[in-house]
């Protein structure tokens, strides 16, 4: 039998761990602007921090290696591009920088190997589509497949938000 004081077991826990690490997966999608203004507004209002993670998925070249390292760059430096204005977003609303996780393969395999790699990550923030075809791909496959497998809870914003009623749910 443990004699260990709870309360000091916790305070006694790295600063990282008590930290909410809110990840929003990047994308050109439009309702992913508003997982990432609520992330941010999340992140200002508990004390947390905001995760971005993009992948550049794998071209179709592969029978031209030239050409297909010369548009892996070029598709690499235009996501670097894109996540660092989608940083600057983050520091205006929250005012501290994300973490920036960049990677190469597809979306769902390098979202659940983040996920596991990374144990400072507590919170999936994703946004729903707003068209007919339903909530988007991903969250069909996380939500759908995965749920019971994630160590982490995942949120789900509506895509249709505006950042007044952002301001109102966070």
């Amino acid at each position: 039998m443990s004699t260990e004081d709870p309360a000091s077991a916790l305070s006694a826990a790295p600063a990282a761990c008590q930290t909410r690490i809110f990840l929003v997966v990047v994308d050109e999608t439009e309702e992913m602007t508003v997982a990432l203004h609520y992330a941010a507004r999340r992140a200002r209002s508990t004390g947390g921090r905001v995760a971005l993670m993009h992948c550049i998925e794998p071209g179709d070249f592969q029978h031209w290696a030239a050409v297909e390292d010369l548009m892996r760059q070029e598709r690499r430096e235009e996501a670097e591009q894109l996540l660092q204005r989608l940083a600057r977003d983050v520091v205006d609303i929250c005012g501290s920088p994300p973490a920036i996780y960049l990677r190469e393969g597809d979306t769902r395999d390098e979202l659940l190997a983040l996920i596991a790699e990374e144990p400072t990550i507590s919170i999936l923030v994703l946004a729903a589509g707003t068209g007919t075809a339903g909530p988007g791909p991903l969250i069909t496959y996380i939500v759908g497949k995965m749920s019971g497998t994630l160590r982490i809870p995942i949120t789900i914003v509506p895509g249709s938000l505006n950042d007044l009623q952002l301001d109102l749910i966070t």
